[in-house]
């Protein structure tokens, strides 16, 4: 498995988290789990945009990876 196959789906994965926690806190009567739900999904965007940063500079330093797509 290469790295940007790895990075694709770790990306996958923590945007599928962050919409999970997104619904949660929207499904939720409780403002207090709406409050953690809201941050922890906030908390999660921010991972996604630094593993999106990751993938984006993997793109340009292997300039092979950019045939697979």
């Amino acid at each position: 498995m290469t790295v940007q196959t790895q990075l694709q789906q770790a990306l996958a994965s923590a945007q599928s988290v962050e919409a999970s926690l997104t619904q949660f806190s929207l499904e939720t009567q409780n403002q207090q789990a709406k409050q953690t739900f809201q941050q922890l999904a906030q908390q999660q965007k921010n991972i996604v945009q630094q593993l999106q940063t990751r993938y984006d500079q993997v793109l340009q330093e292997e300039p092979q990876f950019n045939q697979n797509q």
